[in-house]
């Protein structure tokens, strides 16, 4: 059975060619988002294994949708992507979201 996934970027063309490359690897694409609040509420409805997620983004940046999303879908994994030199601190926060307390 294939890992089912959810992109979620605020940039059609990253998500375009992001899914097409998933997809010849073997990966279901089943659902898309261009912002957080829209990958919070598709997770919460097709459930999927894994969300990619870019962390600069409108209206809920991905560290927020993240640590929001391990709580309300937490059987979704989290994979957090940038193309941007972030501050250090976003990074870091990022990084212990997974880290339990």
């Amino acid at each position: 059975m294939a890992v089912r996934l959810l992109l979620v970027d605020d940039h059609d063309l990253v998500r375009q060619g992001l899914k097409a490359l998933l997809e010849k690897q073997g990966f279901q694409v089943v659902c898309e988002a261009s912002n957080g609040q829209e990958a919070l509420r598709l997770a919460a409805k097709d459930k999927p294994d894994v969300a990619i997620m870019d962390i600069s983004m409108p209206i809920m940046n991905g560290v927020d949708a993240a640590r929001e999303m391990t709580k309300s879908s937490p059987r979704t994994k989290v994979i957090l992507l940038t193309q941007h030199d972030e501050d250090q601190y976003e990074i870091s926060t990022s990084l212990r979201l997974s880290v339990p307390e």
